[in-house]
């Protein structure tokens, strides 16, 4: 299971606590596969870019309109945190309904 995110994200840190056996991927030091980026914005779609960021608040209005994919290669500390792959299934965030999915209290 791969967790993406960011290592000093405090949501990142609690799931990855939660999730035994789980790797961090750090994605503004790693970088996110291609694929996987495109499957996530195939599954999430403007979900997956975190408007409350303060990285989004310092994009200017032609920035923030660039397709979805380019700004998150771009600026990948705007993805919504965590990305979790467990292999086959996508999830987005450290809810409640994410842990009840993954099995985690």
């Amino acid at each position: 299971m791969h967790l993406y995110g960011l290592k000093n994200c405090d949501t990142c840190r609690k799931a990855l606590k939660s999730l035994t056996g789980a790797e961090l991927v750090d994605v503004r030091a790693d970088g996110m596969p291609a694929d996987l980026l495109d499957r996530a914005l195939a599954q999430f779609g403007e979900a997956l870019v975190n408007t409350r960021s303060t990285t989004w608040r310092g994009l200017d209005e032609a920035e923030r309109e660039a397709p979805k994919a380019e700004l998150l290669r771009r600026y990948p500390a705007l993805m919504k945190r965590p990305l979790i792959d467990d292999g086959s299934t996508l999830y987005l965030g450290w809810t409640p309904e994410t842990r009840a999915s993954l099995g985690v209290a």
